[in-house]
């Protein structure tokens, strides 16, 4: 029987990429001369911005976002914690969350099922993986996924027929 996976998953190689390309940024942009900026990868999934300003920040997630979607990478998966700093430094965490949680599986679950496809959804892990007797159930799984607004990035892989 044809199936598939769906996941969601970053590229950390492009990741790095991205912050590191940001960080050059950083360097060149005139709006950022003299001050004590940079972004920092703490762990695969972990990015620490620093600054002097809180407004700053604001434009450096910015500039983030736009070196993560030029290396291909859906910014739906980043979360922006809230700003916190003492005297000279404010400070900004971004997590770059990976993998569907229970929540998630269980919707998307729920979408399959609802569309009334001649498919079986089944939660296995992080990942949900979708069977059916025909390729076309398939196809238009993932067509309905892809228009649905998902609160993840979802990637379909391991198509087996």
């Amino acid at each position: 029987m044809p199936s598939f996976d769906i996941v969601s998953e970053v590229d950390l190689h492009e990741l790095s990429n991205a912050v590191d390309q940001a960080n050059r940024e950083l360097t060149t942009r005139y709006d950022f001369r003299g001050v004590d900026a940079s972004f920092e990868q703490s762990g695969e999934t972990q990015i620490v911005m620093t600054s002097d300003a809180d407004f700053q920040l604001v434009q450096m997630l910015e500039m983030l976002k736009t070196k993560m979607v030029k290396r291909g990478i859906d910014i739906k998966c980043l979360e922006a914690k809230d700003h916190y700093g003492s005297g000279k430094q404010v400070k900004q965490e971004v997590t770059v969350r990976q993998g569907l949680d229970k929540e998630q599986a269980k919707k998307i679950v729920k979408m399959i099922k609802d569309a009334k496809l001649k498919v079986q959804a089944a939660i296995q892990g992080e990942q949900v993986r979708v069977t059916g007797k025909k390729r076309d159930d398939l196809q238009q799984v993932i067509t309905m996924l892809r228009e649905a607004d998902t609160e993840m990035p979802l990637q379909y892989n391991n198509f087996r027929d």
